[in-house]
């Protein structure tokens, strides 16, 4: 009589097991977002009722918490330096005096943007904008792969940008500026 022997595969057994948790982990967190958005509208998705608070685009202020701790997008300078304190203190616990003097040192310099409008702040913090135009020049000077010297290589970049300054892309105004007149005409009220 011949012997049944199992054969698994634990691979596939292992990658089934991990797309079953992602899954549920993927649908509870759907779920517990669904029940924090109605209850934050007192309303249902798509419900109609006298009762609802609000909407459910848009978004408000999170806490998320990582291994580091709570991180939160600062509300004023005051509050970033606080911040920026406790790290330096935190570093000097942990016998960090270069990386300490490297971040008390940079402090005020990068807490520049907070002496523009509020509404300004994520537009000077990022760099988004640089980046995408950087990415496109890159794009551009890999297809063309080696160039016969650096003149050819800047006539392309040059082009590149005047073409990009040249159309909307290069027209889109990134910061409302209206928030920042506003700034200075208070400001020489004041003074």
């Amino acid at each position: 009589m011949p012997e049944k022997i199992v054969q698994l595969n634990e691979e596939v057994i292992k990658g089934q097991i991990k797309e079953l948790v992602r899954g549920s982990v993927e649908e509870t967190l759907n779920e517990l977002l669904e029940a924090e958005a109605e209850k934050l509208t007192q309303a249902a998705r798509y419900e109609r009722s006298d009762e609802r608070q609000g909407y459910r685009s848009g978004h408000y202020s999170r806490n998320l918490t990582t291994t580091s701790g709570d991180v939160t997008a600062q509300e004023s300078k005051k509050a970033a330096r606080e911040k920026a304190k406790a790290v330096v203190e935190q570093l000097h616990s942990m016998k960090l005096k270069e990386a300490a003097k490297k971040v008390e040192d940079g402090i005020e310099e990068t807490l520049t943007y907070c002496e523009f409008p509020f509404e300004h702040w994520t537009r000077i913090r990022t760099n988004n904008v640089i980046e995408r135009l950087n990415r496109e020049i890159r794009r551009r000077t890999r297809v063309v792969g080696t160039f016969p010297d650096g003149n050819s290589a800047l006539m392309l970049v040059c082009a590149r940008l005047r073409y990009v300054a040249g159309t909307q892309w290069g027209n889109k105004k990134y910061m409302n500026m209206k928030h920042l007149e506003a700034a200075l005409e208070d400001a020489s009220v004041a003074g």
